[in-house]
């Protein structure tokens, strides 16, 4: 049976993690520090677990107070959004929308449209992280998910729309070409520096090729002369001189357009990894998913934003 003392405390317990201090809570609730300090340790004791890592300077959230932080962030976003459904007819998009991106295409990409949806609609309250790695969306409470590759089957939970497969070239600045000479076929890559996109494994993202068969594509591993796990870092690094790199357009049109990058073996351009927009079923009524979503939806694409 539900009970209502798993409600009490967790508004507090939110504001003190938000602002990570008891003080600065205290005066946001108009409380005195000792309300908000037994009001934590009497939720921690309910728990049974501890919230938060105190020490003289500083509080943070532990493992377990992460875990309960996402959830109650949740809980209370659902209870804003039913009041404002029931209480008003208002379609504005507002309040507080969790959207995660890719590193680099969502910097470049997807945030400045993030942006200047916000112009548009001023009550909007994007938090957003960027990350290269798996997401569920459904596990941990994301409003909208951008990724580059993953699944190609998705739960019937999440919503998703395909927005094209990026296209991969081979690239290099002009001195270097100048300097090693400009390679010709896949083979004359053996004999010229590499730059890869590094894995916190030490490995380097293999590259990819044309296969023999019209549509099929080829991986290989390939022995950089320097790995960077960014994308953005690779660019510098070939910008800087010190090799070839496989690179998406999104990445690599803008320095193409300016003549700070050539591209080498265009023959040998191809077809990389899919991109998704997904988003939460559970969520997609809402007027900020639901708008936010279409826009994106109008606005991406595989070279980058409109």
């Amino acid at each position: 049976m539900f009970s209502s003392e798993r409600l009490k405390g967790i508004d507090v317990f939110v504001i003190v993690a938000d602002l990570g201090s008891f003080t600065a809570a205290a005066e946001r609730l108009n409380l005195t520090n000792s309300a908000i300090s037994k009001s934590i340790a009497r939720l921690e004791g309910r728990l049974n677990t501890r919230l938060f890592h105190r020490t003289t300077r500083r509080l943070s959230l532990t493992e377990a107070g992460e875990t309960f932080y996402r959830t109650c962030t949740t809980v209370l976003s659902d209870l804003e959004e039913v009041e404002l459904a029931l209480t008003s007819t208002q379609t504005e998009p507002q309040g507080k929308v969790r959207i995660d991106l890719p590193a680099s295409y969502g910097r470049l990409h997807v945030l400045p449209l993030i942006l200047e949806f916000m112009k548009q609609h001023p009550r909007l309250q994007p938090h957003v992280s960027f990350s290269d790695r798996y997401v569920d969306p459904v596990h941990e409470g994301i409003d909208i998910v951008v990724r580059i590759g993953g699944s190609d089957a998705w739960p019937a939970s999440v919503g998703h729309q395909f927005f094209g497969t990026q296209k991969l070239i081979f690239c290099a600045a002009p001195d270097y070409v100048e300097r090693h000479g400009e390679p010709r076929v896949v083979a004359d890559l053996e004999s010229h520096q590499c730059i890869g996109y590094g894995q916190n494994d030490g490995m380097a993202i293999p590259w990819y090729f044309k296969g023999r068969q019209p549509g099929d594509m080829e991986r290989r591993i390939m022995h950089p002369h320097i790995a960077v796990g960014d994308g953005e870092g690779e660019v510098m690094a070939v910008l800087a001189g010190l090799g070839i790199a496989q690179l998406p357009t999104w990445l690599a049109q803008v320095h193409l357009n300016s003549a700070r990058l050539v591209e080498v073996l265009p023959d040998l351009a191809t077809e990389g990894l899919p991109m998704n927009l997904m988003w939460l079923k559970s969520r997609e009524a809402l007027p900020k998913v639901s708008a936010l979503v279409a826009y994106l939806a109008a606005n991406l694409t595989p070279a980058g934003r409109r």
